[in-house]
């Protein structure tokens, strides 16, 4: 079933719909005809891909805290989904070394809330929980990290993913599709690092590297030979798509943790990406801003996603290349910031690019 078939009028919330992730997925459903209901905080900073996109427009847009369980399931009571996105999450691994106990309150008690609020409301059939790449215990090992991995970081952030999904986990065991009463398909998305436009986050390589553009500086880049499993913004959300629409017709085989990942080859060097993004921009260029780690406060050097299970099971992969995505990016600042154009039209323009792409590939969901 393609994407327009199973979305076409279905009731969809989302958590999260604020932020950068959030924002992208509530516009390509809103594209899909879904009918999509966000419940959020209000977006960080300014500017922000939610308020310069109008996300907010022709859906039901709603301010709210995960942590509050009574007006979530409010929410849940009077929205009644059938597919549940959980996106609210701390994103930030520097920012958990500054205040960890927010990381484990949202991250884990959050999901424990989104989850129960799930469990209660009886319309829901399927529900995906998206963490992070961050959730494995990292060996720095060579080769990608597998669903099957052990999770759970030693920085706070890390372990809070990793939190999030062992509460993922139980829930999926005990009340959903492999011990609860009724077959709801349940699913943790573990993805890489996004690349898109729209993104104006601290401590981010890709907003860091537009701030840098735009005020005529050098891009101070911290851990240049970090290797991340970099991709297009679209390219988890397809996955995160294509997933849910899986679940909903087989929750025993499709239910459990996911990868979605980069083309192969997508894990390179930050100093990598950010050539790539800054080759764009006439006067862009970086240098290494690197710093012995302070009171063990430190990222992981190396980090790659094995995206075989997807792959093999799911019919999906990824389909742009690292430079592919930093020109995509490029391309939406420099309109949007740079030419004035309009952020929600330039969205729209880089989902049906992107569809168009997969449809060359035979990508199943795209046809």
């Amino acid at each position: 079933m393609s994407f327009c078939d199973f979305y076409k009028s279905r009731r969809v919330l989302i958590t999260g719909h604020t932020g950068f992730l959030g924002a992208w997925l509530s516009i390509w459903l809103k594209a899909l005809r879904a009918q999509v209901t966000g419940y959020a905080l209000p977006p960080e900073g300014a500017p922000n891909l939610f308020t310069s996109a109008e996300v907010g427009a022709s859906m039901n847009h709603l301010i709210g805290d995960i942590r509050d369980f009574n007006k979530l399931t409010e929410v849940f009571d009077e929205a009644k989904p059938e597919v549940v996105f959980h996106l609210a999450a701390r994103s930030s691994v520097r920012g958990a070394y500054d205040d960890p106990r927010e990381d484990f309150d949202v991250n884990v008690q959050g999901t424990v809330n989104v989850l129960e609020a799930v469990r209660r409301c009886p319309s829901v059939s399927t529900v995906v929980v998206v963490t992070s790449d961050k959730c494995y215990e990292n060996h720095e090992w060579i080769f990608g990290y597998r669903e099957n991995d052990p999770i759970g970081g030693d920085d706070p952030h890390s372990a809070s993913k990793g939190a999030a999904e062992l509460v993922t986990r139980s829930y999926t065991r005990t009340y959903f599709c492999e011990g609860g009463p009724r077959p709801l398909g349940a699913a943790a998305v573990r993805a890489g690092n996004a690349v898109g436009g729209g993104d104006f986050a601290d401590h981010r390589l890709i907003p860091d590297a537009v701030r840098a553009v735009l005020s005529g500086e050098v891009l101070q880049v911290r851990s240049p030979n970090a290797v991340r499993p970099w991709q297009f913004v679209l390219e988890p959300l397809s996955g995160i798509l294509a997933l849910a629409c899986r679940l909903a017709e087989l929750p025993s085989k499709y239910s459990g943790p996911w990868n979605f990942g980069p083309a192969e080859g997508g894990a390179v060097p930050a100093y990598e990406l950010a050539e790539h993004f800054l080759s764009h921009f006439e006067e862009g260029r970086w240098e290494d801003a690197s710093e012995p780690a302070a009171d063990g406060l430190r990222e992981a050097g190396l980090l790659r996603l094995s995206t075989d299970k997807a792959r093999h099971l799911l019919g999906w992969r990824g389909i742009f290349t690292t430079a592919e995505a930093a020109e995509t990016a490029a391309r939406w600042y420099k309109h949007v910031l740079i030419d004035k154009m309009n952020a929600q039209k330039m969205c729209i323009k880089d989902i049906g690019e992107y569809i168009e792409q997969a449809t060359r590939v035979d990508a199943w969901w795209a046809v």
